[in-house]
This record gives structure tokens, sequence and C-alpha cells, in this order.
């Protein structure tokens, strides 16, 4: 089975990761495609860049960046991944990489929002994947609070 998990270097994303691993240790015969989706850049970055390939270049790197840690993880414990890196709106991005590696599940956290960040900002990321997405959504839930 291949899963999109998508990360972005905080520890939630350590967690999300090592609930991956302890999947795979109880019997899931899977591989992950560690992903990571940065925002565009704004329109002064654009500008001010003078240079389109820059701005991936340095998109690119950050990504890498954040992705480092879950795919230190991944490495040490001998699991088949692959990483992907997209520049877009995080659920239209994960909606591209779920269908351009052709995964089969996504597993990612979810943040709870208290009822007023909800109604400022609306649905998060996480809830707004699990309606649109064609795969299935594994929610890991934060760790909890000592």
């Amino acid at each position: 089975m291949k899963i999109l998990l998508p990360v972005d270097g905080t520890e939630l994303s350590l967690h999300e990761t090592r609930f991956a691993l302890h999947l795979v240790r109880q019997g899931l015969n899977a591989s992950f495609v560690l992903a990571n989706v940065q925002e565009p850049a704004s329109f002064y970055e654009i500008v001010t860049a003078h240079d389109p390939a820059l701005i991936k270049d340095v998109a690119m790197e950050a990504a890498e960046e954040l992705m480092a840690p879950s795919a230190r993880l991944l490495q040490e414990a001998g699991v088949p991944f692959e990483t992907a890196f997209i520049s877009d709106n995080p659920v239209q991005g994960m909606l591209d990489l779920i269908e351009l590696h052709h995964c089969e599940m996504v597993l990612m956290g979810s943040r709870a929002l208290g009822p007023l960040r909800r109604l400022i900002e609306g649905a998060s990321v996480s809830r707004r994947l699990v309606e649109d997405s064609p795969v299935p959504v594994l929610l890991v839930k934060p760790p909890a609070e000592d």
C-alpha cells in the first residue's frame, strides 16, 4: 500500500511519522510518499526575486529541510519511501500528489481547532482533505499533553 505522509517539520509531523512506523511494525505492508506542500510564492516574492528558478530552489530547499527529520526516522527503520515537494494550496497540493504518486491512503495529523478559530479560519486542512480526497484519510490525533 502506498501512503501519502505529508509533513511540515514540526514535532507533530514526527509524531505522525512514528505512528506510521508503528503501523508497519504491526504488520502493515506499506511504502510512503513523504511530502511537503509549500504555499505558492507571493506576488511580492515573484517581483523581487527576478528569477522564478530562484523561488523554486528556495522552496525546494525548505521542503527538503522540513522533511529531513521524518525521512531520517523512515530510513533508520528501513521503511521504503520517496519524497515529494509541491508548491500549491495545501489541500490541492495533496490531492495532486495523491494522483501523481497513485497513493491509496493519506496519513496526516489533525490539530483540533476551537470553535472560535474554526469560525475565523474555516475548516482545517485535514478536514478539507477528508472531504475532498479520493482515498481514505487517516487522521492522527496529537499526543496528549502532560
